[in-house]
């Protein structure tokens, strides 16, 4: 599992000094595909670990102060080498969206993209308020959504702020419309660092 490297559904931790930080690995692994976190070992892969037993204390009180719904997991302790390895396992939660209570005081969403934790931006909010609401996606056919899948088409992929300006819809208005399209099924969101892009599913079912 460590020679893999960290990916979607791994991430490494040498330690943990902050229980929040860790509350946000459990939320984004929970919102996304559920995952495993292991402790004691460094960004390259080197084992190095856990100090004590204060590490699972620490995950529990993660979980415990600062998720909610109460992200669930399970534990498991492997001895290589002489150091022990903490594996905490993830399921994908089953009442999205999970939150992290941040220091301001405010609840926010993570989600997994490949090895990071990013924050969850208010078009899968959206996507996750109607799934949870049992809303069906409505689509008008307008030349607004005929110059969306236009582009797509075209280019590829396509921003939100691309698509603000391509069909001169409010902020809102063009997250609706994403948030639709991806309810049906026709597109999918692609997360990177820097920003958000989206596209046609690639397995459109």
């Amino acid at each position: 599992m460590i020679q893999r490297g960290e990916n979607q559904t791994l991430d490494f931790k040498f330690e943990i000094s902050d229980s929040r930080k860790i509350a946000r690995t459990l939320v984004a692994f929970a919102n996304t595909d559920g995952g495993t976190l292991l402790i004691g070992v460094k960004d390259n892969g080197a084992i190095a670990g856990i100090r004590s037993g204060e590490e699972k204390y620490m995950v529990q009180m993660a979980a415990q102060m600062y998720t909610r719904p109460l992200v669930r997991y399970s534990t498991k302790e492997w001895v290589i080498g002489g150091k022990t390895v903490l594996e905490v396992m993830i399921s994908k939660g089953d009442q999205v969206p999970y939150l992290v209570l941040e220091p301001d005081g405010k609840w926010l969403a993570y989600i997994r993209a490949g090895d990071q934790n990013l924050l969850a931006n208010r078009v899968l909010l959206k996507v996750w308020e109607k799934q949870a609401a049992g809303e069906e996606a409505v689509i008008q056919y307008t030349d607004k959504e005929r110059q969306f899948l236009g582009y797509l088409e075209e280019k590829g992929t396509i921003t939100l702020l691309e698509l603000c300006q391509l069909t001169d819809l409010s902020r809102s208005q063009a997250e609706d419309m994403l948030v639709d399209f991806i309810l049906m099924k026709v597109i999918e969101m692609v997360y990177t660092e820097k920003e958000v892009h989206y596209r046609f599913r690639e397995n459109l079912s």
